[in-house]
Order: structure tokens, then sequence, then C-alpha cells
């Protein structure tokens, strides 16, 4: 970290943040969007590397948006990110950015670790910026919850980064659920098991035993952020293994949970669940050293959602596969004759099944049933210039928090039942808390000393 950026005053980022009416240059309804004078989205790239560079990619190629500033605690991200964007400020502590660069900006993409989310998001949602911030929106409940009201009392434009929620496929299963294709829906059944994830992405643990000195270009202590400190080790944090752990990430249902939730979620306008229960690897539930520090390499979640209208019953089981849990048999031989995709949400209704592979179109079952159901025609959609769009007075976003927000609240209190497993969580959502006590605590962490965010 540059002596500049170590000159960050402490006391301004813990201090009190400028409310969203003063110090925004434009406030809008989420629904309306904002005009830029110049007709240009003056933009700030918070995290680079790796998926932040796919992101900074998108909304480069946008002709309405103008990135000027680039950050990242890495300065091989960084380097990178300015070979392409020469002009652009660069920045190692995020803070230094929003504090300078206040008065410039119009909006921000946050693509860092999970447990750096809120602090960011919230910090630039407060300053009145409109926020793109990766899936999951935040690491903790509790935090998606804050995140979630401050987007709309400042009325910003925001996009959950579930960018094949913008896709034909997502949007052809949201229609297809809503007009009632395969009757009424009676259960979904949700997974993820891709082998190279399980070895690439989902360590056993445990932790090293030593660390090992900080790599030149890293800066470690801002890339733990909010997160307890502890010693560097390659290879098993950055990058990208963070995910694995507790203290960073949030798991595998946390992560592709929310491209797979999301179409199950819009279309059937789901609220808050009624009880959530996992069921986890047995070798994992046994260690203590594991359970406490790493996510499982499988975990098999149930929740249990409030019916409707498109509903069979009045209660509604949706239930996730990761790993080493599979759907099973008798709901994948719904899918005959083809490999059942590792990714994908498969709906039970009354009259029929509803396929929605992960990146791909959605399969109305018995096909033979279906050869004649007309699909309406779509457009194609970029989800990061949907954002930039509707920032720039375009239609709502797609998936904006009003909306992901309370599935990313469904989705983290799975995360909650991992680390609980076999034990039926019945939870209040008004009171934002477990009927079993023991829960709550995993609802909200306590920031390292130096990290605490103002207003929250």
């Amino acid at each position: 970290m540059t002596d500049k950026s170590k000159s960050v005053s402490r006391r301004k980022f813990l201090g009190s943040i400028s409310a969203a009416a003063v110090a925004a240059p434009f406030i809008m309804n989420p629904s309306v969007g904002f005009a830029s004078p110049k007709n240009k989205l003056k933009h700030a790239c918070i995290g680079v590397g790796g998926m932040g560079f796919h992101d900074l990619k998108n909304f480069k190629e946008h002709q309405g948006v103008e990135i000027v500033a680039l950050c990242d605690v890495d300065a091989k991200n960084l380097q990178k990110a300015a070979a392409l964007l020469p002009n652009a400020r660069k920045y190692t502590d995020w803070r230094e950015l929003l504090e300078r660069e206040q008065d410039i900006i119009d909006s921000v993409n946050v693509t860092v670790p999970d447990h750096n989310h809120f602090a960011i998001a919230y910090r630039a949602i407060q300053n009145g910026k409109h926020v793109y911030c990766q899936k999951p929106m935040c690491h903790d409940v509790a935090e998606v919850r804050k995140l979630t009201e401050a987007s709309i009392k400042a009325g910003v434009v925001t996009q959950l980064g579930t960018q094949h929620a913008s896709g034909k496929g997502d949007r052809l299963a949201v229609q297809w659920i809503k007009e009632g294709a395969i009757g009424k829906i009676k259960h979904a059944y949700l997974c993820s098991n891709r082998p190279a994830a399980i070895e690439r992405y989902r360590l056993p643990g445990p932790r090293p035993a030593q660390g090992e000195p900080v790599p030149s270009h890293l800066d470690w202590d801002l890339w733990i952020g909010t997160a307890p400190m502890r010693p560097y080790a390659p290879d098993i944090y950055h990058p990208t293994i963070w995910r694995a752990w507790q203290d960073f990430g949030t798991g595998w249902s946390g992560d592709i949970g929310c491209h797979i939730f999301d179409a199950v979620w819009k279309g059937l306008g789901l609220k808050a669940p009624k009880s959530v229960s996992a069921k986890v690897q047995k070798s994992w539930k046994q260690s203590s050293e594991r359970n406490t520090d790493t996510w499982p390499q499988g975990d098999h979640i149930t929740w249990m959602f409030p019916g409707n209208e498109l509903t069979e019953a009045d209660v509604f089981p949706l239930e996730w596969y990761d790993g080493e849990f599979y759907p099973p048999w008798e709901i994948q031989a719904l899918y005959p004759d083809k490999p059942y995709p590792a990714e994908s949400a498969m709906l039970i209704g009354t009259e029929g099944a509803l396929l929605i592979p992960h990146t791909d179109m959605p399969v109305l079952l018995p096909e033979n049933k279906y050869v004649d159901y007309k699909s309406p025609e779509l457009d194609e959609r970029n989800h990061y210039h949907h954002f930039v769009d509707a920032c720039l007075g375009g239609e709502k976003t797609e998936s904006h928090f009003a909306q992901s927000g309370p599935m990313t609240e469904a989705i983290l209190l799975g995360t909650v039942a991992i680390r609980m497993p076999d034990t039926l969580l019945e939870w209040d959502a008004a009171k934002m808390r477990f009927s079993d006590r023991r829960a709550n605590k995993y609802l909200r962490r306590e920031y390292r000393k130096g990290w605490e965010v103002a207003g929250f």
C-alpha cells in the first residue's frame, strides 16, 4: 500500500458518512433512473482481478461509460487493468478511491471477496453512488438486510452480479413459471455438481500451521479487510480459493446458488422462508478444525417457503444439492437420454416439469407434450449494460437489490443451516432471528478492529 493510501484517515472512514441526499450529484427512484448532464457514466472498478477483470471489460464496452478509476489490493491485477485503461486513476485502497473520487464518479462495481462486499457497497450507496455488486450481495444476512434498505432509501440504481439473469434462458423460464406452463408448482430441486469445482475451489482444510511472507505486490491487510487477521499463505486464499473459507466466502451455495435460485425466485415471487435445514458431509461435521473454518465439500439444504397462488400448497419445499450431494434419481430421470445438467433447477408442477439448465435454455417436460408450446421472442441483453442504461435513465435493472436482497438473505440462511447441520431452524424474517438462538450468532459477524462500518 502506498504512503498516500495509508494516509487515508481512519477517522473519516469510521466517522459520519455523508447523507446520500447531500453527497450524491444524482438521486433517483430505482424504477426511473437518472440522466447525466453529459450522458456519460463516470465509473470506478473496485476489484479488477479474475472476475473483476471480466466485469471491467464489460463496462468498458458500453459507449456510455467512462471508467475513470481502478482499485485493487494486488499490484499485478492493477497493472493488467491499467494497460487497458491507461488514463484511469489507480488506487490500492478503496476507501481512498471513494474519498478522492466522491465528486467525480457516478457508479462503482464491487468485485472483491464476499467478506468485504458490504463495507464497500454500503459506503458507496451512502455517498449516492450507483452500485453493481458481485454475488452474493454480502457475506452475512444482517449485511444484506442493511444494504437492501440503504439502496432503497438512497434511490440509487443497483444490480447483483447474477449476469445470467439477463439471459434469454432465465427470462424465458421466469415467464413460463408465471404463466403456469407446468401448472401449480409442487417442488423445486436445485443443484451444482461440477466435479472440477470440488477439486479446485473446495479445500478440505485445515488452514496451514505456519504462514509465509506476503508477496510485495499484495497488500494483505487490505485484502483481509473486515475479517479476522491470519497469516498469509499462497494458493489457498488469494486470488480464488477464498470461497472455501468461512471468514471470506459463503461456500458453493452462497456463490453459484445465487445464479441457480434467480429464475425460480422471480418466477414464483418467493418471500422469506419459514424454515431451513441442512445435511453435510460426515467427515466435515466430525472435524472441529474443518467445520469452524472451511465450508464442506458438499451439502444438501432444504427451505420451506410460504406458498402462493403459483404453488400447489400453502408451503413450498425447495432443495439445494451441491458437491457430493445429488438430486434424487427419479428427478434426474425426468430428463431422459441426456446427461442431467450439473448446474440446474428442476421444478415439478401439477401438469409437467420445467428444467432450467444454468447458462442454457429451459426445457418443458415431457418434451413431446410441449412440442407446440409457444415461446416468446426475447431480445439479447447484457447484464452490465442493462445496469449502465438504468443509471442513464433506462428501465429498472434485472437484479436490483430490492428484489435480489431478499433472495440473497434466503440463500445465506442456508449457510447458517450448514453450520448447524441436522437442525430445523425456524425463521422469523420480520424480527430477523431464528427460533433456535444458537443460530443467531451466524447472522452477523464482528468486524476486525478498525474496520467497523459507521451506521451499521
